[in-house]
């Protein structure tokens, strides 16, 4: 066979510490790529979004702010440090107002969210499904929302989680397809077609 095969340049693969990575790793390393998370000690990469993703979060945030009381705030994309060993990003989070301390802010106490919404990705979707809600329950965030793009639509379908303090898991309250009406954390009342004009 003719011609010379030229190797690939060598990757420096960073070595993970012995026991695992910490939520402090997670907020000091340099040049992370965006949207890292913390699971169990490893670190764990996101790949490219699809538009779904983000016209649900800008859809969501809109409706949320809409009729937020003052005693919440409305971020997005933003860490929860769950424990030493776990810092989630939520697509979404409500949180009491003053867990809110300034616009340097990198990270939020799982303690001060009251909301966690997570848009589900296809290469996401084992652990958004089982993995977050189990650890976001066992933290005590008393509510959870996963959203999914229906197949028959491409629209966004919400299910909406309650927690069950004795517990400490998860009791689904129903499935939302075109309206998400609830009294939970606060009075919501999002059109989810409106998408649709995104």
């Amino acid at each position: 066979m003719g011609g010379t095969m030229t190797a690939e340049p060598a990757r420096a693969w960073p070595m993970p510490p012995q026991d695992g990575y910490t939520v402090d790793d997670l907020l000091t390393l340099p040049d992370l790529p965006p949207h890292t998370e913390l699971i169990d000690g490893s670190l764990v990469f996101v790949s490219p979004q699809r538009s779904f993703h983000s016209d649900t979060i800008d859809l969501l945030v809109a409706g949320l702010r809409g009729t937020v009381p003052p005693e919440y705030r409305v971020k997005r994309e933003m860490t929860v440090v769950i424990d030493r060993r776990n810092g989630f990003e939520p697509d979404i989070s409500v949180l009491r107002a003053e867990a809110v301390t300034g616009r340097t802010q990198t990270y939020y106490e799982a303690s001060a969210v009251v909301l966690a919404v997570k848009v589900v990705s296809p290469d996401s979707e084992a652990r958004d499904r089982d993995t977050k809600p189990h650890k976001y329950a066992a933290a005590g965030i008393p509510n959870f929302w996963r959203v999914e793009m229906a197949h028959h639509n491409e629209m966004p379908t919400v299910h909406v989680f309650s927690l069950a303090p004795a517990t400490r898991t998860y009791v689904h309250q129903g499935v939302h397809h075109s309206r998400l009406k609830l009294t939970e954390p606060y009075v919501i009342d999002i059109d989810l077609t409106a998408i649709d004009q995104l």
